[in-house]
């Protein structure tokens, strides 16, 4: 699994799943904090669509942390302000980049959240739509 789709995985889901897994790393391993949760701004890029030409839409409130697990750094980067949740996005980044060996059943477990999280999102869509309107109802004869 990619780094971006675990990420987005572990940011929509559960944050106890996060941390269950960053503790889990936590406990078998030492973790160094580099760079302590601190809040930043990104820049935000957006591409106009009549003559594709990118340009700075505005800039995102993120929340960043660097930590190293067995000599791998990992990074967490999430989107508000978040800084629990950054610091285990790290943590989980280092052990996977480290390859240890409790990430190995990491995979089933993200695909599993993966899947509560399509059904979450199937299941609001369903929500929303059942509130939509029809205009198409006016007798013509």
């Amino acid at each position: 699994m990619k780094r971006k789709q675990r990420t987005e995985i572990l940011i929509s889901g559960s944050q106890a799943l996060a941390k269950s897994l960053a503790e889990e790393i936590e406990q078998k391993y030492s973790v160094s904090i580099i760079q302590e949760p601190k809040n930043g701004l990104v820049m935000l890029k957006a591409r106009e669509t009549a003559q594709k030409s990118l340009f700075n839409l505005g800039e995102v409130l993120v929340t960043e942390c660097k930590v190293r697990v067995e000599g791998k750094i990992g990074i967490g980067i999430v989107k508000g302000h978040h800084p629990i949740l950054a610091y285990h996005l790290a943590v989980i980044d280092a052990a996977i980049l480290g390859n240890l060996p409790e990430t190995k059943i990491w995979a089933d477990i993200l695909e599993s959240e993966k899947q509560n999280i399509e059904e979450q999102r199937k299941a609001n869509n369903e929500a929303i739509l059942k509130t939509k309107v029809s205009f198409e109802t006016m007798d013509v004869q």
